[in-house]
């Protein structure tokens, strides 16, 4: 079985999210954020996080943007102009088209986090590529670090 976490860090504080991160075992951050150097990331900012993991958990870190959904859909979704079930299908495209089954090990992604911003998976991208993994290699299994 392959052990595929995903964690947002906003409504966590540094300790609670490195807490959720060591207790789980998880062995490298796997940042899809398409931006991930905005000052409201706090901790979570790239350099700081890549650093923070390393020192506090001995966890890896990688900044993967063509795991990231694009501006122009994030903006589309923010503005209204399409709904969370287009956005699903829009953002599915984008891995299609990006050919992300074709460049990840996924037998390499045991251990992995996917790090986002927002707190639940729910209506996140993290959750739409766990699954999207998963259905390409029915041994990931999803563990999902909230609190």
């Amino acid at each position: 079985m392959i052990k595929l976490f995903t964690i947002g860090f906003t409504e966590k504080s540094a300790e609670t999210f490195f807490t959720l991160l060591k207790k789980a075992g998880v062995k490298k951050i796997i940042d899809t954020r398409l931006n991930n150097v905005s000052q409201l990331s706090g901790f979570a900012k790239g350099a700081d996080l890549k650093y923070f993991a390393k020192a506090i958990g001995d966890i890896g870190y990688e900044h993967n943007i063509d795991l990231a959904p694009t501006k122009e859909l994030l903006g589309k979704y923010r503005d209204k102009k399409i709904t969370w079930a287009q956005y699903e299908i829009e953002y599915i495209n984008i891995l299609e088209k990006r050919r992300i089954l074709q460049k990840l090990d996924l037998e390499g992604l045991d251990g992995s986090c996917i790090l986002c911003s927002e707190h639940k998976p729910d209506m996140c991208h993290r959750r739409l590529l766990a699954e999207y993994l998963k259905k390409a290699n029915k041994s990931i299994e999803i563990i999902h670090l909230i609190k």
